[in-house]
């Protein structure tokens, strides 16, 4: 597995562009991918600032940290498979972090082993209980309830009425 992070303007709050690779191979590259598989969304409002799509390929899988029905994210439906899960919600309600800024990652870990389908929810939280050393079992809960919380829309192209 390799990942790394790349940085637009070095400030607060700038968005950030975050890349993993994963293989039963060794992995060769070490660069930006440029065309990926899988989107994972954490600030729904980036969707209305940048192109987060670009490059995806059509019928991609894109996951989104957001209270909306994937249906709240109409021009992506016709293109994309289009998940959305309340994580900030689920990881306030598990007291992952504070009120003004949860702290989302192992509930997105847990929606992504349900939307994406690479990994178990049960690896993910073995992993959490392994790596995480403070509350992992909130963190365990949290992920579980994602999971559990996805919601799914495939792509649907529009018909012509000719």
């Amino acid at each position: 597995m390799q990942s790394f992070p790349a940085f637009g303007v070095e400030r607060r709050g700038a968005p950030v562009t975050a890349f993993l690779r994963f293989s039963e191979e060794t992995i060769l590259l070490r660069c930006e991918i440029s065309a990926p598989d899988d989107l994972i969304v954490l600030d729904p409002t980036l969707i209305h600032a940048i192109d987060v799509t670009a490059g995806l390929k059509e019928g991609g899988r894109i996951l989104i940290n957001s209270d909306l029905p994937p249906a709240g994210y109409p021009d992506l439906v016709k293109r994309f498979r289009v998940a959305t899960v309340d994580a900030g919600t689920i990881a306030q309600a598990h007291r992952l972090g504070s009120k003004t800024q949860p702290i989302v990652n192992t509930a997105i870990l847990g929606a992504c082993a349900a939307s994406l389908g690479y990994v178990s929810i049960d690896s993910v939280c073995r992993a959490i209980r392994d790596e995480i050393p403070v509350r992992p079992e909130d963190n365990v809960a949290a992920a579980r309830e994602a999971a559990a919380a996805v919601r799914v829309a495939e792509p649907r192209k529009e018909t012509s009425h000719a």
